[in-house]
């Protein structure tokens, strides 16, 4: 018997704000344990919350980014358990009055059979709990991250298998990031997700028993979590057993999903409005106004960067995968004029990115500036310099910055072009090699380039490879 899966995530992303959701406490990653604390998030009895503007405005933009509807009313309520990572025993949460609802993510099919909209059924926003560090034989409750404002991205199960999965995943974190309201850095925990995960016989419409595995921080594991897990309820379902309802969490280190405990229901929690935070009461003007700030958004600006630049989609597709990137390319083929933008696609692509790759900075740490490669590429369209010296250049002008044009003129590294002065150089390095000229004229082309090199040499590759190419060719008949 065939089986279908059926995929939905919870994914909570952390926002880019500098304080905490409802404290004043700094959000700055990797300070020492409980460092960044007050008698709020603590939960001190009397510290009364505030909420962070900045917080409901970034999930409202990502809403807005993702299709959500934005309701006008929203509250928090509180979300009652006991455990050490929540020391007031609630977090404050939404749960009848989300900030958006509806909306989704278009993906394009891993199997190339076009695309697919996977719905969104809300997101809301709520704080962050501490973070439970186990070591040998005791366990350390750390504060700092408790409080950070977090936003829960529902999904509907529309999802089917671990390839589609990650898809989901990498064009939510795609659009997050370039909207502003998150890094979406997986090392520091700021995406993670809790996947729900069911099977049925083909055929059959109710949707199976779901599991869900737990605060899944890497796209590897995830997509890991959920092949195990389709298979391990195949293979129970087939044994004539039949799958539970619970949590389990997954151990990368042996491969496969644990039992954690029975799963929670809405009621367990005992949800109630939170009293001493008044409701979210949004304004169409205030909406609107935070519309107008949206960039461009990454499916958009692919097809706009075709169209106007003339570059292929695989060239967009890699330039618009960060804003900056694409930033920084759009500036750049404004400013290099008459030079094609399809060559400087070309060298942000392979020599740029190469640098990014090769010194582990990010572009924006660079010294790099659109202005400075547009007046390389301008330099070398010119033929003021050539190939090799453009090359030379970048990764000085990537390091320390500056402008090309200036370090050309200060090291007289200006392209030798002057057809006397080149055939000179060519006639005495055929006149040093009377070996070489005997192997070309013996059928051996190849060494046509070897005199090329002996030229490019003499003039510290100052030369016109064209120029030479074509004097040496002249020469050896």
């Amino acid at each position: 018997m065939k089986y279908i899966a059926t995929i939905g995530l919870e994914t909570h992303v952390q926002l880019k704000t500098k304080t905490k959701m409802f404290c004043s406490c700094s959000l700055h990653f990797g300070d020492e344990p409980n460092t960044n604390v007050c008698p709020v998030c603590m939960g001190y009895p009397g510290a009364l919350p505030v909420m962070n503007r900045q917080a409901v405005k970034f999930t409202v933009m990502a809403g807005m980014a993702l299709g959500c509807r934005i309701p006008c009313h929203s509250a928090f309520d509180r979300k009652n358990y006991f455990y050490p990572d929540m020391s007031k025993d609630y977090q404050i949460s939404q749960n009848g009055a989300p900030l958006c609802v509806g909306g989704g993510v278009e993906i394009a099919l891993p199997d190339g059979s076009g695309n697919k909209f996977v719905r969104i059924n809300h997101i809301h926003l709520e704080e962050d709990a501490a973070k439970i560090n186990h070591y040998a034989r005791q366990s350390g409750v750390d504060f700092n991250r408790c409080g950070t404002p977090l936003m829960e991205i529902v999904g509907e199960p529309d999802l089917s298998s671990a390839d589609e999965t990650i898809a989901y995943l990498e064009a939510l974190k795609e659009t997050l990031v370039y909207v502003g309201v998150s890094d979406c850095n997986l090392e520091e925990g700021n995406m993670r997700s809790d996947v729900n995960i069911s099977v049925r016989p083909e055929g059959q419409e109710t949707l199976g028993t779901k599991v869900e595995i737990k605060n899944m921080n890497t796209f590897k594991g995830i997509h890991a979590a959920i092949e195990y897990e389709v298979a391990r309820q195949i293979d129970l379902l087939q044994r004539g057993g039949s799958v539970i309802q619970e949590t389990r969490r997954w151990d990368g280190e042996v491969g496969e999903t644990q039992s954690m405990r029975g799963k929670e229901n809405a009621h367990d929690y005992r949800y109630f409005p939170e009293p001493d935070l008044v409701p979210v009461e949004l304004d169409e003007a205030t909406v609107e106004a935070w519309r107008k700030e949206l960039p461009e958004l990454p499916e958009a600006r692919r097809a706009r960067m075709v169209e106007q630049y003339a570059i292929p989609e695989y060239d967009a597709g890699v330039i618009s995968a960060e804003r900056a990137y694409a930033d920084f390319f759009e500036k750049a083929a404004a400013l290099a004029t008459p030079v094609a933008p399809k060559t400087v696609s070309n060298w942000f692509m392979t020599e740029v990115l190469r640098l990014v790759s090769e010194s582990g900075k990010t572009l924006g740490e660079s010294a790099l500036s659109p202005e400075a490669l547009a007046e390389l590429l301008q330099l070398l369209d010119a033929g003021t310099i050539n190939g090799p010296t453009a090359k030379e250049l970048l990764p000085e002008l990537f390091e320390n910055g500056g402008m090309p044009k200036a370090l050309v003129e200060a090291r007289g590294l200006a392209q030798v072009s002057d057809t006397g002065a080149l055939k000179a150089m060519v006639e005495a390095a055929i006149a040093a090699n009377p070996k070489s000229v005997a192997d070309y004229k013996a059928g051996k082309k190849a060494a046509a380039g070897f005199f090329v090199g002996q030229v490019m040499k003499a003039s510290k590759g100052k030369a016109d490879p064209k120029v030479v190419g074509r004097l040496v060719a002249e020469a050896l008949g």
